[in-house]
Formats: C-alpha cells, sequence, structure tokens
C-alpha cells in the first residue's frame, strides 16, 4: 500500500464527467467532446486526475479512451486518466492495455448485501477474485485503485465486511481506496465518523470520497471528508450524474478554500467556462441558482441589497463574482429601487436627471409587476419611452425570410441597413435561427463589424396552451467586459430573437 499523507495540504480533485457524469440520464459525449472536455479540464481547470471512460463499454468508448490517451501521453500526464473496470477475470485490464492505458480503477463490492445479493458470492470468494485481479493488473504493468461500490451501506450496516476487505487488502499493490456514498444516503457526522474509524484502523490508506447528491448535501459531506483528511474527492461538473448527481466541482473547489485549511489546484476563473461548455455539449442547463456557476448567482434584486452594495459592499460574502471572472449584476424589476436604477446606469454611462429617473424606476416597476423581465440592455429603450423619443437605431434588420422544410437544410435571407446603406445576405444553417445569424454575419462583415459569441438563448412562453401567446426570447452575449443581455417580445418565436439580436447590434456598435 501507498502511505498515507492525511490532511496534507492539496486535496486531489478526481473528476469523474467523462465516466460518472455521462449516466446522466440523455448525456452521450462524442469522442471529439470528450476530449475537449479532457483537455479543458487539465489544461485550464487544472483537475489532477479525470476518470475518462470505462472498459468494455462500446466500441464508441474505446475510441475516446484511445484518444484521450494518445493527447495525454503526448502532454505527460498519462497516469492522471483513469478507466473505470471491472472484476472479469482480466478483461477489463486487457481492454484498458489496449487503448494504451495506464490506470485502472477496480470496481469491488464495499458492503456485504452488494456482495452477497448481486454478486451472489462469499465475501470471502470476492476478496480472493478481487485480489487476484489487483495483482493480475499490476504484474500488467498497470496502477490500481479500488473503488468499494456501496461503501456507506457497508460501513452502516456491514462494518465488519468492510473492515475485513480492506484487512484482506494490507500488501497488495493498490495506490488508493475509493469510497463512494452510492446512493447519497450518508450525513456530514456519518462521514467524517466512518472516515475517523477507517483512518484509526488502516492509517496508511490514501482514501477518495465519490459521493453523490440524493438528499442535497452532497457538498456538506465532502467537506466533512476533507475535514478528516481524505487525500482525494472525485466531482463532476455542474454535478452531472445519475438521480439527483455527483459533487459538483465548483462547489468543492470553493468550500475547500474558503472553509479549511486545505487547498486544490482548481483554477476558480475557469470554473465558469468549463461549467458553460459542459452545459452546451451535454445539452443539461444548470439550476439559475447553483452557487458558483448559475446564471443569477451574482445578481442582488432588491433595492435594499443594492443600496447597502453601493454605500459599502454590505450584501458581499466571500464569493466574490470577480474570482470567477464573473461581475455582480442588480435586477431590474418590481423590487428594484433608487439604488438598483443607479448601478445600471452606471454600468451603461448613462447620466439621468433626477425626475427622468424617477420617471424611468416607476416604469421599471411598473413592467415587473407585469411579469415582464427588464434587463439593463432594455433601459435605452425605456428612457427613449419615457422621454417620447425614438430610439436612435444606426442598425436595423428591415427584412429577412427563413425558410425550413423536412429533410431541407433550412436557408435565411437578410436585408440589414446601416446609417442609410442596405446589404441583403443568404445562408442556410442547422436550424432557421442559426440561418439566420450566418446571413446576418455575411452583411456584418461588410459594414467591417462582427458578432460576438452566444453565451445562452432561452425561450419563455406563458403556460396556458395557447399558440399564439406572445413569446420572450432573452439572449446572453459575450461582450468585452461582461455578458450583455437582450430581450425581444413577439407571437412568432423567430422574430422574438430577431428582435433580441437587432437589440443587441445597437447596443455594442461603436459611436
Amino acid at each position: 500500500m501507498m502511505k498515507s499523507k492525511r490532511l496534507e495540504q492539496f486535496v486531489e480533485v478526481m473528476d469523474t464527467t467523462l465516466r460518472d457524469g455521462e449516466q446522466t440520464p440523455g448525456v452521450s459525449f462524442t469522442p471529439a467532446e470528450k476530449l475537449e472536455i479532457a483537455r479543458l479540464l487539465i489544461n485550464r481547470v487544472k483537475v489532477d486526475r479525470l476518470e475518462i471512460g470505462s472498459a468494455r463499454v462500446s466500441e464508441g468508448e474505446r475510441e475516446a479512451v484511445g484518444t484521450i490517451l494518445r493527447w495525454a501521453e503526448h502532454h505527460g500526464c498519462l497516469e492522471a486518466m483513469e478507466i473505470l473496470g471491472f472484476v472479469d477475470g482480466g478483461r477489463s485490464v486487457e481492454w484498458i492495455l489496449s487503448t494504451g492505458g495506464r490506470v485502472i480503477n477496480l470496481l469491488a463490492k464495499g458492503s456485504e448485501e452488494h456482495c452477497r445479493v448481486q454478486l451472489r458470492k462469499t465475501p470471502a470468494r470476492h476478496f480472493d477474485e478481487v485480489a487476484a485481479e489487483i495483482e493480475g493488473a499490476h504484474n500488467r504493468g498497470l496502477l490500481v485503485n479500488l473503488y468499494l461500490e456501496d461503501w456507506s451501506n457497508g460501513m452502516r450496516n456491514s462494518f465488519a465486511y468492510v473492515y475485513e476487505f480492506l484487512n484482506r487488502l494490507q500488501g497488495l499493490p493498490v495506490e488508493r481506496i475509493m469510497l463512494p456514498d452510492t446512493l447519497g444516503i450518508l450525513d456530514p457526522e456519518e462521514t467524517a465518523t466512518y472516515f475517523e474509524w477507517i483512518y484509526r484502523a488502516f492509517p496508511h490508506l490514501r482514501l477518495d470520497f465519490h459521493g453523490h447528491n440524493d438528499y442535497g448535501v452532497v457538498t456538506a459531506n465532502s467537506l466533512a471528508a476533507v475535514r478528516a483528511g481524505v487525500n482525494g474527492i472525485h466531482t463532476t461538473i455542474n454535478g452531472l450524474g445519475e438521480r439527483t448527481g455527483n459533487q459538483p466541482l465548483a462547489q468543492l473547489a470553493v468550500t475547500v478554500h474558503d472553509m479549511t485549511s486545505r487547498r486544490t489546484r482548481i483554477v476558480e476563473k475557469e470554473l465558469q467556462h468549463a461549467s458553460e461548455i459542459v452545459q452546451n455539449i451535454s445539452g443539461k442547463r444548470c439550476a439559475w441558482n447553483m452557487p458558483v456557476v448559475g446564471a443569477d448567482v451574482f445578481t442582488q434584486t432588491c433595492g435594499v441589497h443594492a443600496d447597502g452594495d453601493k454605500k459599502g459592499n454590505l450584501y458581499a460574502n466571500r464569493l466574490l463574482p470577480e474570482r470567477f471572472g464573473r461581475h455582480r449584476n442588480y435586477a431590474l424589476g418590481k423590487l428594484s429601487g433608487k439604488a438598483s436604477l443607479e448601478q445600471n446606469l452606471e454600468a451603461l454611462g448613462l447620466e439621468l436627471s433626477p425626475e427622468v429617473r424617477q420617471k424611468v424606476l416607476a416604469e421599471v416597476i411598473r413592467l415587473g409587476d407585469r411579469k415582464k423581465n427588464v434587463s439593463p440592455s432594455d433601459l435605452p429603450f425605456i428612457i427613449a419611452g419615457v422621454l417620447s423619443t425614438p430610439v436612435k437605431s444606426r442598425i436595423r434588420i428591415t427584412d429577412f425570410e427563413v425558410t425550413t422544410r423536412i429533410n431541407t437544410t433550412p436557408k435565411a435571407r437578410v436585408v440589414l441597413e446601416m446609417d442609410g446603406e442596405m446589404i441583403e445576405s443568404t445562408a442556410s444553417g442547422d436550424g432557421g435561427y442559426d440561418a439566420f445569424v450566418k446571413a446576418l454575419r455575411k452583411s456584418l462583415k461588410r459594414f467591417g463589424l462582427s458578432m460576438p459569441r452566444l453565451l445562452d438563448y432561452e425561450e419563455r412562453i406563458p403556460p396556458g396552451g395557447k399558440t399564439d401567446a406572445l413569446v420572450e426570447t432573452t439572449i446572453r452575449w459575450a461582450t468585452p467586459g461582461r455578458a450583455l443581455v437582450t430581450t425581444g417580445i413577439d407571437s412568432d418565436q423567430l422574430v422574438s430573437a430577431v428582435l433580441a439580436t437587432e437589440k443587441m447590434l445597437n447596443l455594442i456598435l461603436p459611436e
């Protein structure tokens, strides 16, 4: 066994987005997507290890694992790439070797019930088979980590089984023992107690904790494990995983950094980017209020909070948005106060007389009462309405046409007017809006302009089933300094998106 360094300063982070995260319903990564995520996590986020797949799953999995391993070997991080394997008489070992792998995460049973009911084997027989598998993998040149599946139930209901299993492993070439709360049943007090029991009995083990979030306390459990001295924590980006998911990486990093004397090597400023990339690839959106990476977690809505921030940053904690490359926002709506409006006007570089400011605030509150989402980019239009003056739009989408048919690539025609000059462009795309944007880019290029990157696209339709209901399309754009949010409203979904896009174009134009 490798000698333990319990309570060492750095907690290893092993991210399993590419293995356990892929067990999220509806999520399946292509080989190219897996490589993109692996490179992001190693090069930019700086996780210590990755679990990149499972042995003997499919030819697609073999291709993905092999692609990542070739990249890892070239970049000197091959031993940071781990592959789940099984007690199967050496077949997983051969599969991993054939892909170029160096590390097997061997899956064994950590509770007596799983051993007897699922495997239909006695503990003694299972222990012997696991020991043989470990020796065989080691003899073939693999590094071996060992999962004890359902370990949390094992500790609760059959501690003697867990103790005997760990005792049987003494002297075997195992790098790490990985202890999963497979069904997410633990609480922080239990977690700390069980780790203390293990460390008292086997002080030289190198231990990882692998938590699930069924009761919503996975971060608290991981934190308890870190305080107990665990060497590594397993995570996924955005908490992807089966049922309620795994330990979210971002929450693990900030709780370790802010609530313990220990550290991780995670680069906090890359967490938001990683979250957005995995959201886009997986198709699974984060909750708006997910800590650290949620869309609205750095948005103050209450006017009292905005006032306190303006006077002395009174409503900020250690999770400052700048830590993660983000900015504090102040929502506009029926709860807004003078300070909320002033914060947004200042960000936009707009100055208003006290009288006009009060009228604008009244209009923001009125729109909020009507459930209209008001974003900072709406303020110039609200101000124009209050002053009864037309909004000066240097650029207008004067006409567009999108054609879509079954089994046919969508096509778009866009007529753009800027400072009196009109340009018409056409393009095709993967969808109606994509075709529209590609045609628009062609026209903008002829004006010497470029479009910002689209970060997020969301449509909101009031419930009730009416097909003629107004659609509100909200789009987030990556603009220098901060994300820009624009909204369009129309009974036609595509028109609402076009209106939001046109609004963005006028806001980013140079003076």
